[in-house]
């Protein structure tokens, strides 16, 4: 009956994505052949849903997001940093960056995300000088933010969105410049939102006006730009809420397409076989329960799924540091996708 349910959507799923193929017909041929090609296309899309979702709709966008994304993004996190590179199979490095990494994720404070960043750089498989350069920086950058407080938090949430970017970018060796089309887009996006007339774009469309009880713009500028004149925090909700969509789209989209052997991408069935072979069906299990649970509890507080997920959610920046240093550390830009698949 499991396998049923399972196996019923993924088998429609696969037959849409068919007869789609084939209504593209000749354009199809490039697209599904030229990883690159299909890659820059998706995230240009991409970049342009999450720019008119922002300008429209950005409180909703902020909230549900989160909530519809936010779990399936995390098994991503521990599926492409931990199991695909294998760290989870160095004990050393888990007994010395795990520690301050749970430690944070229980509530600690910043810091101790950035020294696990740094004992992982410690004990990366490099050169001496590279290692203690990078520990040092972590430290350092790791000290600041905790010198400003929950500013320094904030700061470090808005970073981490571009951090996700910044590892798509290096992630494989690039043998076109496509790759170039999407990044200019998003940086120019990301300029024109905090903007003046971007502000006056989404007063102007009702964006600011359209929320959930107790949630609108001056509840996110509480949470993602604080203290700051109200014009400029609200600029900054708007870049926060398109880059957190631009994050998940990376997590979920892109990273799995760049980290495949095959330029070709998998059908459905394929896809969800090696989600089995990673994450194991208790692995699966664990978090569709996660997912269904935060949906259920949303029906009935939204704002407290919310704040939970986030608390639930407090590791995975720390862990994109830790993992993202140890990737630029251990390997060489044009051998990284090689090694991690």
């Amino acid at each position: 009956m499991r396998g049923a349910v399972i196996s019923g959507p993924i088998a429609v799923a696969d037959l849409i994505r068919r007869r789609w193929l084939r209504l593209l017909g000749g354009l199809a041929r490039p697209i599904v052949r030229r990883r690159e090609l299909r890659v820059a296309l998706m995230f240009t899309a991409v970049i342009c849903t999450a720019l008119v979702g922002t300008l429209l709709a950005p409180m909703w966008l902020l909230l549900l997001g989160p909530l519809v994304w936010g779990v399936p993004h995390l098994l991503a996190d521990l599926r492409y940093l931990v199991l695909r590179t294998g760290y989870h199979r160095r004990p050393l490095l888990w007994l010395v960056a795990g520690g301050p990494l749970l430690w944070t994720a229980l509530g600690g404070e910043l810091i101790f995300g950035f020294v696990g960043a740094a004992a992982a750089a410690l004990l990366a498989r490099a050169r001496v000088r590279p290692r203690l350069l990078a520990a040092g920086l972590l430290l350092g950058s790791g000290a600041v933010l905790a010198s400003l407080g929950r500013p320094g938090d904030i700061v470090f949430a808005h970073a981490h969105n571009f951090i996700a970017v910044a590892l798509w970018w290096l992630w494989r060796p690039r043998v076109t410049r496509l790759h170039w089309v999407p990044l200019a887009l998003f940086v120019a996006a990301s300029a024109f939102l905090v903007s003046e007339p971007a502000l006056r774009l989404v007063h102007a469309t009702g964006g600011l006006a359209w929320f959930a009880a107790g949630m609108g713009p001056d509840y996110q500028s509480w949470r993602v730009s604080p203290g700051l004149a109200p014009d400029l925090g609200l600029r900054l909700v708007l870049l926060y809420c398109f880059a957190q969509s631009i994050h998940y789209a990376v997590w979920l989209q892109l990273l799995p397409d760049e980290s495949r052997q095959r330029a070709t991408p998998p059908t459905f069935r394929a896809s969800h076989h090696d989600l089995r072979v990673d994450f194991g069906d208790l692995g699966l299990a664990i978090a569709a329960v996660l997912a269904v649970g935060l949906a259920l509890w949303a029906v009935f507080d939204l704002m407290q799924a919310s704040h939970g997920y986030f608390r639930m959610a407090r590791f995975h920046g720390h862990l994109e540091l830790i993992a993202g240093t140890l990737l630029l550390l251990e390997r060489p830009i044009a051998a990284r996708h090689d090694a991690i698949t």
